[in-house]
């Protein structure tokens, strides 16, 4: 996407639609973005490109069998929205609830599907941004100009996964499949399937697979942690008992599962045996007295270094108790033309082959940046509260948290934004920098997220292309909500980061 040789040769563009606010993507954060541009900054002027056919993001290019969330939808789900289903929720029942936003708030007129962009350029001169994209269904060339850029598009390419490459790969007689490109004409009824990875993508497979499966195993090289529970929240089931309103309830109960969220997290940090020992009782709760959980449960990382997914009902261990599944914690050493041949010298048949194995990120969505001719690279900027990076003016990007919920993220950057809109709009200001101040002189930077503190491998990979911190939390992505649902809202627009012109 950076091939200036290849944007030379699009064909022109047809017209320049102009919008005080251009949104990337209509997934979670882009659909909110626009209710609360709506909301909180009536009379703005915008537009969303989404790349895809239909909204939904995740929810809608993931396919593959059992597909759910791994945090709780009271608070996944918008805090202006009230969630009524289960906690934890299928694709379809979240993209459903994403339709009612978009039907109740009139967004769809807002919305151009199938539209790619490839390239935004900023002009100081202008004090805007012009906006490639392509048409994908027809190949026609688009061109829009912001005053604003709102970088919703999440932080993974929804493209492709990624696959490691083992030797022998090719030699596999039978399918090997990424959930990301899931084949909708897969039958795997009887069939010996392996799946590689452990995180919440193989956690959620495996119980959806297994009893249609002949068996099916989760092959991973080291165990991840998981929490199970009930997937229902006695708090809002009682409250419904009482007919309480549902806006109350979904504000009442997102309060209970924050404040627990908090303790359990900060508890992860000062007692982590004990965090460790409650996640591993759980595990063996739900598994036979002689399972070995030390071998495939008992990660040797501290709880919460890596996210935790959430198996609701246990049904994973269900699985694996029936006999229906299991689990097997080895390297590979190749493949075969029937499976797969470990370090330890084991041999895993297989008859398909699924490669749970993680993502590619996508900075910025891939897009070819320039600010006055320059091109951005985002390694080389310092971030600002992880919304907003130095040298790029009028832009801001919603990433999440890894610790809780994406959307209570994307809320507040939502707040910020349209603050920060307000404030420019009051005292005329027509661009909006960020920059490092004279006390920050001489402050460390670092990178993007310190590997001590969360260390998932797709954040590893990609540490080099993402944008730098500083270690004042000004200049850093903390993934601490707990502080910062109080902090955004109180940041001052006047402070000497923030230059308007």
């Amino acid at each position: 996407m950076n091939d200036t040789a290849t944007l030379a040769h699009r064909p022109a563009a047809q017209g320049v639609e102009h919008f005080d606010v251009l949104i990337v993507g209509a997934g979670i954060s882009g659909i909110g973005g626009a209710y609360h541009l709506i909301h909180q900054s009536p009379g703005t002027s915008f537009v969303i490109l989404e790349a895809q056919e239909t909204f939904g993001g995740t929810w809608w290019t993931h396919k593959y069998p059992g597909i759910r969330s791994d945090s709780d939808l009271y608070t996944f789900g918008y805090r202006f929205k009230p969630w009524t289903g289960k906690p934890i929720a299928t694709a379809e029942e979240i993209r459903a609830y994403m339709g009612e936003v978009i039907a109740e708030n009139d967004l769809d007129r807002h919305i151009r599907y199938g539209h790619t962009i490839s390239a935004a350029s900023w002009s100081s001169a202008e004090k805007r941004w012009t906006v490639e994209a392509t048409r994908t269904a027809t190949g026609e060339a688009r061109r829009f100009t912001c005053n604003f850029l709102y970088m919703c598009q999440g932080y993974y390419r929804h493209s492709e996964g990624y696959t490691p490459q083992w030797p022998g790969m090719e030699n596999f007689k039978g399918p090997i499949i990424h959930p990301m490109k899931w084949p909708e004409d897969l039958d795997y009824t009887g069939k010996k399937v392996v799946v590689i990875g452990s995180g919440a993508t193989a956690a959620t497979l495996i119980p959806a697979m297994a009893d249609k499966a002949g068996h099916i195993t989760m092959l991973q090289r080291s165990p991840t942690y998981f929490r199970t529970g009930r997937n229902a929240i006695e708090l809002a089931d009682e409250l419904r008992k009482l007919q309480v309103d549902e806006s109350w309830i979904h504000e009442i109960v997102r309060r209970k599962i924050n404040y627990e969220s908090q303790v359990f997290t900060n508890r992860s940090f000062s007692e982590p045996e004990k965090v460790r020992e409650e996640l591993l009782g759980l595990v063996r709760a739900a598994l036979p007295a002689d399972y070995d959980v030390e071998k495939h449960f008992t990660p040797s990382y501290r709880p919460w270094r890596q996210r935790i997914a959430f198996v609701p009902d246990a049904d994973l261990f269900q699985g694996i108790s029936s006999g229906k599944a299991s689990v097997v914690t080895d390297e590979i050493e190749h493949f075969t033309q029937g499976g797969i041949a470990l370090k330890s010298g084991e041999m895993l048949e297989a008859d398909i082959i699924i490669t749970a194995t993680g993502f590619h990120m996508s900075v910025m969505g891939d897009i070819a940046f320039t600010v006055d001719g320059a091109p951005v690279d985002w390694a080389e900027t310092v971030t600002y509260r992880g919304m907003m990076f130095t040298g790029v003016p009028n832009l801001a990007w919603v990433f999440g948290y890894f610790r809780a919920s994406w959307t209570l993220r994307a809320d507040l950057v939502a707040d910020f934004v349209c603050r920060l809109l307000g404030h420019m709009k009051a005292i005329g200001a027509q661009q909006v920098d960020i920059g490092l101040r004279d006390e920050d002189g001489d402050m460390k930077i670092l990178p993007w997220i310190d590997e001590e503190n969360f260390n998932p491998n797709y954040l590893l990979r990609s540490m080099h292309l993402l944008p730098k911190r500083g270690e004042k939390k000004d200049w850093a992505h903390t993934q601490d909500y707990w502080a910062e649902k109080d902090e955004i809202p109180q940041i001052d627009l006047t402070d000497k980061a923030f230059r308007y012109s």
